[in-house]
């Protein structure tokens, strides 16, 4: 055992406090109900006043992010954005384990060396060269692993690009930064518009990305990711490349890492997280490679907001790195299953135009109903199935909805059913 036993030398035969006899003089304190009356506090005054910082009026002022009401009763939920799995159990069992072992303490603030360095040489793989575990960082989650790489890069008014739609999260982190968000349309196809995207890229601090895409499902090819390259040569323009849902993947070619296309690696920041492969979304673990100035700036803010990760949780993701293949691969097969199923059953809707599931566990179907996301997504749960709003992702989301079909396939079933009457019922 690696705990300290504090109390060990202490036997059971130490002598009890002694108690003291009861008091034969009056009280001279004040009844209970007395106390609890003179120690009420009045509202203070000032709080009615108080007014957030300029950072959080930002984010106020510009996010999309929804917070929805909780699913309950008959309600199906297509809305999650989450595995319906549970944890591995080797997983679990080795959490366990580390904490019987002692694993208790600060971590370093990088993060446990051993799993720093079983990452450094999983991400040498996909750069066909050797990436230092220096410059890996464990983050309190992808989000912590995006907050600590935009807040430690962006300064106010750095011009920081975004495709349009994505994950909202990026644009709200650029607004607390004080950075200023270029969305850039997708194209028809949900694929990167190429010539727009050139130009916005003109003059950026930063171009951030998710591949494979939430909320599209589409995954950039390697010739896309080539074309970016191509884009920022000779600039200082640095990268994002969030790639929480690589194994997520059913295209015909395999996954490209932004880290395989040779003009992105030495300005890309590659953000990954435990949360979709391992089916870990509430373990908060996950990771930050890139340039070492990057990785620095990157761990400061992150050692400010977040102090040292969890120590039991960074050896059972060790774990799951070294044992959870033959997982991965049960999920994504059963993913595979559930993304036919729904995607046979939305392109039989009339009025609904259904993206092409490439990767990730999303589809993003256009309706033709004159109704709002917002509003949309209002109509449809009250035919009984919650889903995400297209505009939560972007303006040019608007007439689109995030499906998951990270859920069953008695709710994909019934969601999708759901989804044909409220959208009948508009026609």
């Amino acid at each position: 055992m690696k705990a300290r036993r504090l109390f060990a030398n202490q036997t059971s035969s130490a002598a009890p406090p002694t108690q003291a006899a009861p008091s034969t003089q009056p009280s001279t304190t004040q009844p209970t109900t007395q106390i609890r009356n003179t120690m009420t506090l009045e509202p203070a005054t000032a709080v009615a006043h108080f007014q957030p910082s300029e950072a959080v009026l930002r984010v106020q002022s510009t996010s999309l992010r929804v917070q929805q009401p909780q699913s309950k009763g008959k309600l199906v939920s297509l809305a999650m954005g989450e595995p319906d799995f549970d944890t591995p159990a080797q997983v679990r069992a080795a959490a366990a384990q580390a904490l019987e072992e002692g694993y208790t303490h600060y971590s370093p603030l990088l993060g446990e060396p051993v799993l720093r360095e079983e990452l450094a040489a999983r991400i040498s793989r996909l750069l066909g060269g050797v990436a230092s575990s220096g410059d890996v960082l464990i983050t309190q989650g992808g989000t912590a692993g995006l907050s600590a790489a935009i807040l430690g890069i962006v300064n106010p008014g750095d011009r920081v690009v975004i495709p349009d739609p994505t994950y909202s999260l990026y644009a709200d982190l650029v607004s607390m930064a004080g950075g200023i968000t270029v969305p850039v349309p997708l194209a028809e196809d949900l694929h990167w518009d190429l010539e727009a995207l050139a130009s916005a890229l003109e003059g950026a601090k930063l171009f951030v990305f998710c591949n494979p895409s939430n909320p599209t499902g589409i995954v950039h090819s390697r010739r896309e990711l080539e074309a970016l390259a191509d884009m920022l040569e000779g600039t200082d323009t640095l990268v994002i490349s969030d790639e929480a849902y690589s194994d997520l993947v059913y295209t015909p070619e395999p996954f490209t890492s932004a880290l395989e296309v040779e003009g992105l690696r030495g300005r890309t920041i590659y953000c990954q997280t435990f949360s979709k492969s391992y089916a870990m979304t509430g373990w908060r673990v996950g990771y930050l490679w890139g340039p070492s100035e990057v990785i620095a700036s990157a761990a400061r803010v992150h050692n400010t907001f977040n102090g040292s990760m969890n120590q039991a949780v960074q050896y059972a993701a060790l774990t799951a790195l070294k044992t959870c293949g033959p997982d991965i691969e049960r999920m994504h097969a059963s993913y595979s299953l559930r993304r036919e199923l729904m995607a046979e059953g939305l392109r039989r809707i009339p009025g609904l135009t259904v993206s092409s599931p490439e990767g990730a566990f999303y589809l993003f179907p256009k309706y033709d109903a004159d109704l709002p996301a917002a509003a949309m997504v209002t109509h449809l749960r009250n035919h009984g199935v919650a889903v995400r709003p297209g505009s939560e992702f972007g303006s040019h989301g608007e007439f689109h909805l995030r499906l998951s079909y990270a859920a069953g396939t008695e709710a994909i079933t019934a969601g999708v059913e759901r989804l044909a009457a409220g959208l009948a019922e508009l026609r």
